[in-house]
């Protein structure tokens, strides 16, 4: 079962051309990492799956619904989003950002939203006495936990995720991978991840599709990129991720 299917699709900006006859499959239960340097058209892909942007031309579906002006509203709430350090909304507490679309629900149960606001604030391993406040009290760490909470919180079939551990430092951003992988693990949703980090794309996801100039070069697992780089900017694109072993050297 495809749980996200993009079928040559393109993007163009006036003369700028962004998006270049995109293909890519994410299955049920499936975590695919897509990587690349910064404006190869990462960021547009996720947001042309939420409907914010819609190609010039192929088609985007999510499960068996085509995203278009008509469905992208209901498509989003079908799908989670969570954006560099949160994306939250500074005047609400921790709870209220995590249950804001829940409460705009027709059937909208208060006792059900709090039971599941505990649910995720245990998954993402957040105390619950952080709940109550706003995210300028919050740490960045924390603020990335609330924000996948939020995306969690309708219990969504496709989660995506934009560079969410970027701006972490790195024992935080550590942490966080460990605790992603195993809501990973636990929930087994279909993820699609955004990110500059190899080793990241490698301990979060099931596959990495490597990227440049909105074109997709490659897909494969980390040792299938390693040894059989389908273009030379794979290979390099993998060698300059330097280790700490190699810096030590």
């Amino acid at each position: 079962m495809t749980a996200l299917a993009l079928e040559r699709v393109t993007k163009a900006y006036g003369s700028r051309a962004v998006i270049h006859e995109t293909s890519l499959e994410v299955a049920a239960g499936e975590r695919v990492a897509l990587i690349g340097p910064s404006g190869c058209g990462k960021s547009t892909l996720l947001r042309m799956i939420l409907g914010l942007v819609l190609p010039d031309a192929g088609i985007v579906r999510v499960g068996k619904t085509e995203v278009n002006e008509q469905s992208s509203r209901a498509v989003r709430r079908r799908v989670g989003y969570v954006i560099q350090d949160g994306g939250l909304f500074p005047h609400l507490t921790a709870e209220q950002n995590v249950t804001l679309v829940a409460r705009l629900s027709d059937d909208a149960n208060p006792t059900r939203m709090r039971e599941r606001v505990r649910e995720l604030a245990e998954l993402v391993r957040l105390p619950e006495g952080l709940l109550s406040r706003h995210p300028l009290a919050l740490s960045g760490g924390e603020r990335q936990r609330v924000g996948l909470m939020r995306a969690l919180m309708l219990d969504p079939e496709l989660l995506l995720l934009d560079e969410p551990l970027g701006a972490l430092d790195p024992i935080v951003r550590a942490r966080l991978q460990e605790d992603l992988r195993d809501a990973f693990g636990k929930l087994g949703k279909s993820v699609l991840i955004v990110t500059h980090d190899m080793a990241e794309a490698a301990y979060l996801a099931n596959a990495i599709v490597v990227m440049r100039d909105g074109a997709l070069l490659q897909r494969g697992t980390m040792k299938e990129l390693s040894t059989s780089p389908a273009h030379p900017f794979v290979a390099e694109f993998l060698g300059a991720q330097r280790t700490l072993a190699e810096a030590l050297e």
